[in-house]
């Protein structure tokens, strides 16, 4: 469990810096320049998510049940909110979507979906330690995010219908591989049996 949380730290901790330290990473970057920046976040990121992948794989050969399993009905809306986690990430990269033009940070939206899905279908200590920690940091993200939009004065340009239409579609399709071939060749659970 060790493992995890150290990952969970390394990974999410970088990823707080603009929730807790903007000013001080701004003058980081003024000092070490952008390019150093992002490649110091990038190294302590990819550790981080290394080590969450290893300590969450080692957590769950041992796992520590917290609470039953919940009923079908749960595990069923768990995989309707992941549907809804894939078409906001995919919002993130469409340009013009609508739904960008709405939420403004769809990928913070499309963790703490994904991470509240991930938490009703779940039970063991590990599921809660990994997916709480993204909940948790979702929550502070998007507010962090949604208070600098406000201080900045950020105009989101409007979404078109076609390019909402290829989010939706992208989104689907994305969450349709995972679903039903990714989740279970990488992670070893099979979501929908």
């Amino acid at each position: 469990m060790a493992v995890l949380i150290l990952g969970l730290v390394l990974f999410l901790g970088i990823h707080s810096v603009r929730i807790v330290a903007d000013d001080w990473r701004g003058r980081q970057i003024a000092l070490r320049g952008e390019g150093r920046w992002k490649g110091i976040y990038t190294v302590v990121s990819l550790i981080g998510f290394a080590l969450i992948v290893w300590g969450f794989g080692q957590a769950r050969l041992q796992p520590v049940v917290l609470w039953q399993p919940l009923p079908a009905g749960v595990r069923h809306l768990a995989s309707l909110l992941t549907l809804v986690a894939f078409v906001l990430l995919a919002a993130a990269y469409v340009p013009r979507n609508g739904i960008k033009a709405r939420v403004h940070h769809p990928m913070i939206l499309g963790v703490k979906t994904w991470a509240l899905a991930h938490l009703l279908a779940n039970h063991t200590l590990a599921d809660l330690l990994l997916f709480g920690s993204f909940l948790v940091w979702a929550v502070f993200s998007f507010r962090s995010a949604r208070a600098r939009d406000r201080a900045q004065g950020t105009r989101y340009p409007a979404g078109t219908a076609a390019a909402t239409a290829v989010t939706v579609v992208a989104g689907v399709a994305a969450w349709a591989a995972f679903a039903f071939w990714a989740h279970g060749a990488w992670i070893g659970v099979r979501p929908f049996g």
